[in-house]
């Protein structure tokens, strides 16, 4: 079994374990575990990818619920939530339309384990409770020049036993000068967020934005996501902690495929 079904949650803290990318797992004191955007390919080509083997093996982790941020193969994989189905038959699956769309016609999951959800509205996954907000605007940003995303794109905040967590998904550039984006977000009052960024890309915000990000939703804490996956999407993380003021929020690396407690 993964380390992290073994994982003691003491009352008051979360246990978060960051797999690659965007990949995480969810624990609360009570014991449910929820993944999001589960994203282990077994065809792993070493110009493609970091790491030549998946960081879990799907049916070693109980997993209750999966969470996805948008219908990218990436965040929405059908390999990887077919072995989940297979391990975890009661698991279910919370995402955006275009998600459950996708894994409705290319796995074996049924619709009645599937959660549509959008941007502004809520869910009970178990012990937890899950709130959509949006990470990139349906119509884009014609100011910076952003078209319109393809799909919906959402990220999340999790209560998970009072504790809050603010995962990003695939945040526009421009995110944290949204001022209504930011607002729906700082409204729920995270603690500490998984936010997607990098250095150069333009996609997501850039190492200073995804600070600014951190500050105006009012974190204590903040881990760069999105990395540690694809060589020519990787980052250093230690570039972006470096550039976090001393007054906070708090910068936390978590490294590849371990966990924290948080507030540990």
């Amino acid at each position: 079994m993964h380390p992290f079904a073994k994982l003691a949650v003491s009352q008051g803290s979360v246990g978060i374990h960051w797999f690659e990318q965007n990949s995480y797992a969810i624990k609360d004191p009570d014991g449910t575990i929820v993944q999001i955007d589960p994203y282990f390919p077994h065809e792993r080509p070493a110009e493609t990818f970091v790491h030549p083997q998946p960081p879990l093996d799907e049916s070693q982790l109980p997993t209750d619920y999966v969470l996805l941020t948008h219908s990218h193969s990436d965040h929405t994989c059908s390999e990887t939530l077919s072995r989940i189905h297979n391990a975890w038959s009661e698991a279910k699956y919370v995402g955006p339309k275009e998600s459950i769309a996708k894994i409705l016609k290319e796995t074996g999951i049924n619709i009645d384990q599937t959660i549509t959800i959008a941007a502004g509205e809520s869910a009970e996954i178990g012990t937890m409770t899950v709130y959509a907000v949006y990470s990139k605007p349906p119509e884009g940003d014609a100011i910076a020049g952003i078209a319109p995303p393809d799909v919906a794109h959402l990220g999340y905040v999790i209560d998970a036993g009072g504790v809050r967590i603010y995962n990003s998904g695939d945040a526009i550039n421009t995110l944290a000068d949204n001022d209504n984006l930011v607002k729906a977000v700082a409204d729920l009052k995270p603690d500490i967020g998984l936010i997607t960024t990098h250095p150069t890309e333009g996609e997501f915000p850039f190492f200073e934005g995804s600070i600014l990000l951190a500050q105006r939703i009012g974190l204590k804490a903040a881990v760069p996501s999105h990395r540690a996956c694809f060589v020519k999407r990787d980052y250093d993380p230690e570039e972006w902690a470096a550039q976090f003021p001393a007054d906070g929020p708090k910068p936390i690396i978590i490294p590849w495929n371990s966990h924290i407690i948080y507030p540990g």
